[in-house]
């Protein structure tokens, strides 16, 4: 048959079809009984219609799937397929069940070798997840393995097919088709002598299942995000910047983002309130910025739940009791919580001119837009951190920063997108421009803020979704497609997350336990 002859098309199964689908059917199931009654038909197109789906060329049947409706917790466990019919041969479809159940799929043998199976299963798929359903269960026969009983088990049959050591034609297929074996199911079909009365439950994962609940307990998939590259210059007063700080969240309010990212210590300028004499000893200046700290946590966290928007307030210099100095980042939600998320790797000039010490707990923070991370600057250019939040199923990882020279922006902007890349999640840089001369270690900065994406045919072209002007203050938007980021995880060209060789090597968090003088360790 030339592919200039075929019209193909994909429909649902009508009453009408019932002779050809039963042409079809015995000529496919001769040795197990052939065709389905018409009245198990015809009842099964009248309580799952969507499920029943056909492929026709020139209005002639040449493939069938035949689907019903079940109970996910009933039929993922060990069952056989009378389960799935009473005694008149009517199929028990359940009206509320959670999972679809694939029981039939037929290809016209004149039609094969066009990967009309395929077409069949995508369609189920497609179905499954408009549906908002569980799963797709199947109950496969194994129809060569009556050419190897008397040499191997079952299972060790099911093993060398899925090594692709032994071809099945049904069990082969549905490995291929990203379906995966829960479990051998024993005198599922007694009467199937090829696969000795055998079969392998089934099972495909809708990824983008939702559980039903409230609308107000939804999970937010799509996600705004707003960045304020903040230009650095001199402020008369605390109130100064604060007031500055304002009107770039009461911006970002007014678009409906759900974060306002501000960059690394954003409130740097604030040292030009000390007198020149006092600025010039470093220590003490830095000192005299975390003076401010509190009065900042506070008017963010009161800008977070007035204007109904999470704010990463990049981060800030904190003084502990005990002296300590820390670089700080802090996540103020819409609904009034701080979090909190210490720079942990600390770059040569923090330590020698401020003193500045790193933290030593790294934590993926839930919000109601996403579970986010957030690396300050030069911690980003450590792989492991971001992994470790990556194995905490981070969607977004936030990245503020503060550069003086291009060079050094580009350190983070390119570790940034291959955080992105091998995380599969999207990060969002966020920097600071301008320059104050009057105060040590401010002279110059450089930042191109920017959001990164996994590169995937999902994502632009580049892996860039959204990026400013450089050296200019402005504020960025983009909108975030979490579900993408769970398809991309799953289904992607490649999917690095699912692909590492964990047999070979690992990745742990050590939590130093100070008080006892030991160091823990956790799995």
């Amino acid at each position: 048959m030339s592919l200039d002859d075929l019209h193909l098309n994909l429909r649902n199964l009508t009453p009408e079809d019932y002779p050809q689908l039963k042409t079809l059917m015995d000529r496919v199931y001769h040795d197990l009984g052939g065709a389905w009654p018409q009245r198990t038909i015809e009842r099964l197109i009248s309580e799952f219609p969507d499920g029943q789906i056909v492929i026709e060329d020139d209005q002639t049947l040449v493939g069938v799937a035949l689907t019903a409706r079940v109970d996910y917790e009933e039929f993922s466990n060990p069952h056989r397929y009378d389960d799935l019919m009473d005694q008149r041969e009517i199929i028990l479809n359940a009206p509320k069940g959670d999972a679809m159940y694939g029981l039939d799929v037929l290809i016209d043998p004149a039609y094969r070798g066009y990967r009309l199976g395929r077409r069949l299963y995508e369609a189920r798929k497609d179905l499954c997840k408009s549906l908002n359903m569980r799963a797709i269960l199947a109950g496969g026969r194994i129809p060569n393995y009556h050419q190897h009983a008397s040499d191997m088990s079952p299972a060790e049959y099911l093993d060398q097919v899925s090594r692709k050591e032994i071809h099945d034609p049904i069990l082969s297929f549905q490995l291929a088709n990203d379906f995966q074996v829960k479990r051998l199911l024993r005198k599922y079909l007694p009467e199937d002598e090829k696969s000795q009365g055998y079969a392998t439950l089934l099972e495909w994962n809708n990824i983008l299942f939702e559980p039903a609940e409230s609308v107000l307990d939804t999970r937010k998939t799509q996600i705004r995000v707003g960045a304020v590259q903040w230009q650095m210059r001199e402020f008369s007063s605390v109130e100064a910047v604060l007031q500055q700080a304002e009107y770039f969240v009461d911006a970002l309010s007014d678009y409906q983002s759900d974060f306002a990212v501000f960059p690394e210590l954003f409130n740097a300028p604030l040292m030009g309130l000390q007198d020149r004499a006092a600025q010039q000893d470093q220590i003490a200046a830095i000192r005299f910025l975390a003076g401010f700290t509190e009065h900042f946590k506070t008017e963010l966290s009161r800008m977070a739940v007035s204007y109904n928007i999470n704010i990463i307030a990049g981060s800030m210099i904190e003084e502990h009791d005990d002296g300590h100095l820390y670089n700080i980042a802090y996540l103020f939600h819409r609904d009034g919580d701080i979090e909190a998320q210490a720079k942990l790797h600390i770059t040569p000039q923090e330590r020698r001119d401020w003193i500045i010490e790193g933290g030593d707990d790294l934590k993926v923070f839930d919000t109601d837009a996403g579970r986010i991370g957030i690396l300050i600057c030069y911690d980003v250019e450590f792989p492991e951190l971001s992994r470790l939040l990556a194995d905490q199923d981070m969607d977004i990882l936030f990245v503020p920063f503060w550069t003086d020279t291009k060079n050094g922006y580009l350190r983070v902007r390119h570790c940034s997108q291959a955080r992105a890349i091998e995380n599969e999640c999207y990060v969002v840089l966020c920097g600071s421009v301008g320059n104050v001369p009057s105060i040590e270690n401010m002279e110059i900065q450089y930042a191109q803020s920017s959001v990164f994406s996994p590169s995937d045919f999902a994502f632009p072209h580049d892996a860039v979704l959204a990026e400013t002007t450089p050296n200019t203050e402005m504020i960025m938007f983009s909108d975030l497609d979490l579900t993408r980021l769970t398809v991309v995880r799953n289904e992607g060209s490649v999917t690095n997350l699912k692909d590492r060789r964990q047999d070979l090597f690992d990745l742990r968090w050590r939590d130093w336990s100070w008080k006892s003088g030991s160091r823990q360790e956790d799995a």
